[in-house]
């Protein structure tokens, strides 16, 4: 006779699982720490602020990863904490012509968007192995995978996320840990709202074979995938969350 299992609901399929999502206050980064705390994983979340009005259940750290003394703590600190998840969401953009990228602009990116998550993913990488499980889920960008006219220093630290990932899946798979980027498209946060505004929103809609912008929910929906039991097989992938835009 064969054995059946039950599948895990979606309330406990993280039970006992420590996850760290940077950039967790807001937009896509809240999105996916609360998405993994439904899941039932411990939760903590970075901001450069004091602590805002988060989820009860919510660990919260604060943190500026462009300040690399307070990174270095930071990842000292994560090093103890015995992290089964990381989602390095933080990040920072500035759109320049490259002529006009005022080259500490450029360096602040990068340590943000590439540096940090690198040293963090450096830091939780020894209790995965030691676990034989982990899962890491960098979020990157549409531009990580094409690019447009004044993102130059965007997608320098976009691409290298997913080069990093790539090598991080590479290396680790052989200790059950998988790593993969996430690549949002324009997706409907208060943040787009203020750039873009209605008549930007609707236009940049068109251009999108969906008809609309993404949510952070589907966004953080599919990061909790990734980040879960249920993934086995995907692992060193730069996968595009952006109504088709990049393919046509």
């Amino acid at each position: 006779m064969t054995e059946t299992r039950e599948r895990p609901k979606m309330t406990d399929r993280l039970s006992g699982k420590s996850c760290l999502v940077t950039g967790g206050t807001r937009g896509i980064g809240l999105a996916v720490a609360k998405n993994l705390s439904c899941c039932g994983a411990r939760v903590i979340v970075t901001g450069t602020g004091p602590a805002p009005a988060l989820p009860e259940a919510f660990g919260y750290r604060q943190v500026d990863f462009s300040d690399m003394s307070a990174l270095s703590d930071f990842s000292r600190e994560v090093s103890c904490l015995g992290v089964d998840i990381l989602v390095n969401n933080a990040g920072i953009n500035k759109i320049s012509p490259l002529t006009e990228v005022d080259i500490e602009d450029f360096l602040k990116i990068q340590q943000v968007n590439v540096v940090a998550p690198f040293m963090l993913c450096q830091a939780v990488v020894p209790y995965m192995q030691k676990q034989q499980w982990g899962r890491i889920v960098n979020i990157s960008s549409i531009w990580g995978k094409i690019s447009k006219a004044k993102r130059s220093s965007y997608s320098a630290s976009k691409f290298a996320l997913d080069g990093i990932t790539a090598a991080i899946a590479a290396e680790l798979a052989q200790y059950g840990i998988l790593a993969n980027c996430v690549a949002p498209g324009v997706i409907d946060t208060s943040l787009t709202q203020e750039v873009l505004g209605a008549d930007g929103i609707r236009d940049l809609s068109q251009q999108i074979p969906v008809g609309r912008l993404g949510t952070p929910e589907e966004i953080a929906t599919f990061v909790a995938w990734l980040a879960g039991p249920e993934n086995t097989y995907i692992s060193g992938q730069n996968i595009a969350i952006d109504g088709g835009f990049t393919r046509v």
